[in-house]
């Protein structure tokens, strides 16, 4: 008989990793909270706007890269436009489209944030692996 992938090996993998994300992510907003700071994604937001060619991107492109559904992403950009981190900008090429744009503010906030998340990803989860098994993940 055939087994599913949830009552195999690999799907028990799947299954703790699932887990252990959650458990971890769950660790890193708490560590963001007490310290003040606003929640994970939008870390992940400001980073992906620092990257960015002119600290902008479509918002397409920014929830591809935030793996964000683009009507959560659009609430997420209404908060982190009303806390003036971030800006909407027309685009000169597609008067439909937008961009999300970096502020000098939200640049801060991402930095600001930074070494306390950056503990907590060395707390529980760097200090963990071996070189050659941060190279594999």
């Amino acid at each position: 008989m055939r087994k599913t992938i949830a009552e195999n090996s690999r799907g028990g993998a799947w299954a703790m990793f699932l887990a252990t994300h959650r458990r971890l992510t769950e660790g890193v907003e708490a560590t963001l909270a007490s310290a003040a700071l606003p929640p994970l994604a939008w870390y992940d937001v400001l980073w992906e706007l620092e990257k960015a060619e002119d600290g902008r991107l479509r918002m397409h492109e920014l929830a591809k890269r935030v793996v964000i559904t683009r009507s959560n992403l659009t609430r997420l950009v209404d908060r982190m436009e009303s806390a003036g981190l971030i800006s909407r900008q027309r685009c000169a090429d597609d008067r439909r489209g937008a961009h999300a744009a970096l502020t000098a503010a939200g640049r801060a906030m991402r930095k600001r944030m930074w070494p306390v998340y950056s503990v907590q990803i060395e707390a529980t989860f760097s200090s963990h692996l071996t070189e050659t098994e941060a190279r594999l993940l």
